[in-house]
């Protein structure tokens, strides 16, 4: 079985709506990060020297190569990446190994016999 990380930066309040959706899309469990820090194409605004940064979360979710991009596409949807810029972004990553994996393996199993 092969696997992808999907990795998502996204505004603190929209994780709990981003992983229920990924967890409906095939998603059989994540990491959470919080309060990341990061920058876009616009710097961020200061007041008084400042700076006024929304917190961010990083999301990482390991799932297999087929459910991969039905879940990317559901984190985009819930988390309006392509409709409000600076709301966040996601990407998957090729994973050539992983180990501590064979529960997520055997429920992914079944899923994956239905959908192909």
């Amino acid at each position: 079985m092969h696997f992808k990380l999907i990795v998502a930066l996204i505004e603190e309040g929209k994780t709990e709506p981003i992983l229920e959706a990924a967890r409906e899309a095939g998603a059989t469990g994540s990491t959470v990060i919080n309060q990341a820090r990061g920058e876009g194409v616009e710097k961020s605004k200061t007041f008084f020297g400042l700076n006024l940064e929304t917190q961010r979360n990083m999301i990482l979710l390991l799932v297999e190569e087929h459910l991969s991009r039905h879940i990317l596409e559901r984190i985009n949807q819930v988390g309006e990446f392509e409709e409000k810029p600076g709301s966040g972004i996601a990407f998957q990553i090729d994973v050539e190994d992983a180990v501590g994996v064979s529960h997520q393996i055997e429920q992914l199993t079944s899923v994956l016999e239905d959908e192909l």
